[in-house]
């Protein structure tokens, strides 16, 4: 039997309409490892290897297998121009990007029909999504609720649509002295790696936050990593350190 649809759509939003102008705004950007994402382009990789072991280690999958996620249904919720949506459809899994700016998801189905990709591109929300009952395999939720409206909807929202047994990879800045004087002084004014106002340092959450959030729907929080930039090696690499940049992995579970 199929499941009932909440027909009425949710209540109330958690899109932050100025984050949604800003990021409109740059979609052209996306895909220009020199241009204002480059920072995204960099960090991708240890993203990448991070979400495509864990998901592998959590289902049983071989992470050297070309199509490791085939029989996965992911949502890229907060997706932007899809630098994490492709990969994952190149990888087998079935992909939903979401995301509130109708700017960036023409950017995206633009960039997947090109790469020759399917990927279901939406400008919906997270809420939006939930109140169609949308379940998913892995929800992929990276560098997303430091700008929105309400965390705590926000994440309530996300963790409603992973399935039993499935996961949510969060990926985020640490709200911190020491974040606000990297993350933003020294990203965004000194090396000019973002825009400036990009981030807003009262927005920024911390790990125990993210985990009060899910613990109502179940999910608990497996592994966490910090993320640090290596200037020498010009890459991003995994750290102890959670101060500023940091990953973690929920579960949801059987």
């Amino acid at each position: 039997m199929p499941a009932a649809v909440n027909t009425k759509g949710p209540e109330r939003t958690t899109v932050d309409e100025e984050e949604v102008a800003r990021f409109s705004a740059l979609a052209a950007e996306w895909w220009n490892p020199a241009g204002k994402f480059g920072v995204l382009h960099k960090f991708n990789p240890v993203r990448l290897t991070f979400i495509r072991d864990e998901v592998c280690a959590h289902f049983g999958r071989d992470p050297n297998a070309t199509g490791s996620m085939t029989g996965l249904r992911f949502l890229d919720i907060g997706c932007g121009g899809g630098l994490l949506s492709e990969p994952m459809a190149r990888l087998g899994a079935e992909v939903v990007g979401a995301d509130p700016s109708r700017t960036n998801i023409e950017t995206a189905k633009i960039h997947a029909a090109q790469s020759e990709l399917d990927i279901d591109y939406r400008c919906t929300s997270a809420e939006e999504l939930a109140a169609a009952n949308e379940h998913f395999d892995v929800v992929l939720n990276m560098e997303v609720v430091e700008h929105v409206a309400d965390v705590n909807a926000y994440l309530g929202a996300c963790a409603a649509m992973v399935k039993p047994g499935g996961l949510m990879f969060i990926a985020t800045i640490n709200r911190t002295a020491k974040a606000f004087a990297l993350a933003i002084v020294g990203a965004e004014y000194v090396l000019g790696w973002l825009p400036k106002g990009t981030h807003q340092w009262n927005k920024f959450v911390r790990p125990d936050e993210i985990e009060r959030a899910l613990a109502p729907e179940g999910m608990r929080i497996v592994t966490s990593s910090g993320v640090f930039y290596n200037p020498i090696a010009d890459a991003w690499r995994i750290s102890r350190d959670m101060d500023v940049n940091y990953m973690m992995l929920a579960e949801k579970p059987a």
